[in-house]
């Protein structure tokens, strides 16, 4: 933990690293757009543009999208004080990769081809050191507690074969993972942050799960501790009319979330809408440290302004390549600056 006055410069470079980020009106612009090609084209007047000029930019939105964040978080490792700040942003993709080899070994058993090329270079574990340990099965330098969620990942797998059971599992590791570096950095706002993460996570299981009409004794499952509220008040959500969510959940700040849910119980109509609301419900935990020049929870508001910036350039331009409605695309997007 470094003490709050070391941020000064931290928190400078920050400020005109803001000047980066995608506003308003750009995002406006790219609704606007006509057709795929035109909003490319719009989107290449910004800083994207460097990824952009590549083929792969142009043929591949994905590749500019990750290659910007990608850099985003190069450049604040370079000045944080804390590297754990960074670590904590990264780590679902460290998760993520994980994710992606154990499902590479399962067709690989079963004589299909392995999917690298999902593979991210956004975690903190560099991909071929990750693509190694698995391989070899040798997982004792893996951090992050890495070392166990893999081959406790594979044998869950062997004796299941319930491969949302291992993602389950995976998640449970990178919830620890957080909180164990939460404790460590012990800010008060970064605390908080995570803690909204989880509970958003939590809501959004229940959700899917509420979806798939399965029961309490295995929802239980997939919900995570580490959150402000308790996974068994989450559970009792299952059970419960949507628009009743906003009553029972009247204690923590996340409730916010579901005032104005309308009384229906298509819940497919709200699960894009809530899960925005709770992508902005995370961005409010960390809105008041915004406005002080110290604060190291500023390095974890800029990180997630960018992640907030690649979800809402995604959903635009699938969302014009599909052909779908602007009222709906903007409906969609998530706190614009």
């Amino acid at each position: 933990m470094t003490l709050e006055t070391g941020y000064g410069y931290a928190v400078s470079r920050l400020r005109a690293m803001e000047l980066r980020i995608l506003g308003k009106s750009l995002f406006q612009r790219l609704l606007e757009s006509d057709d795929f090609k035109d909003a490319i084209k719009t989107l290449g007047e910004t800083h994207y543009a460097k990824w952009l000029s590549d083929d792969k930019g142009t043929q591949n939105f994905e590749y500019a999208i990750s290659m910007e964040l990608q850099e985003a978080y190069d450049e604040v490792d370079h000045f944080t004080p804390d590297k754990e700040l960074s670590q904590l942003c990264r780590l679902p993709y460290d998760i993520h990769n994980v994710k992606v080899l154990i499902k590479g070994q399962i067709l690989k058993q079963r004589g299909s081809k392995k999917r690298t090329d999902l593979l991210t270079k956004l975690g903190n574990v560099p991909v071929d050191d990750l693509i190694l340990a698995v391989e070899s099965e040798d997982y004792r330098l893996l951090p992050f507690g890495l070392h166990r969620a893999v081959p406790e990942s594979l044998m869950l797998w062997e004796q299941t074969h319930d491969i949302l059971s291992v993602e389950t599992l995976l998640d449970s590791h990178l919830f620890l993972a957080m909180r164990q570096l939460v404790q460590k950095v012990g800010y008060k706002g970064v605390e908080a942050w995570a803690r909204a993460k989880i509970d958003s996570e939590n809501v959004r299981n229940i959700l899917r799960l509420r979806r798939t009409g399965m029961d309490a004794g295995r929802a239980i499952e997939f919900l995570h501790d580490g959150g402000w509220i308790s996974k068994e008040k989450v559970l009792s959500l299952l059970s419960e009319p949507i628009e009743g969510w906003n009553r029972i959940l009247g204690f923590a700040d996340v409730s916010r979330v579901f005032e104005g849910v309308p009384e229906t119980g298509n819940v497919d109509d709200l699960v894009s809408d809530i899960e925005k609301a709770l992508d902005d419900y995370i961005t409010g935990v960390l809105r008041p440290y915004r406005y002080s020049t110290f604060a190291p929870e500023n390095i974890l508001t800029y990180l997630w302004s960018k992640e907030i910036e690649s979800k809402n350039v995604r959903i635009i331009l699938v969302g014009i390549a599909n052909g779908v409605d602007k009222e709906s695309l903007r409906r969609l997007l998530r706190n614009v600056q």
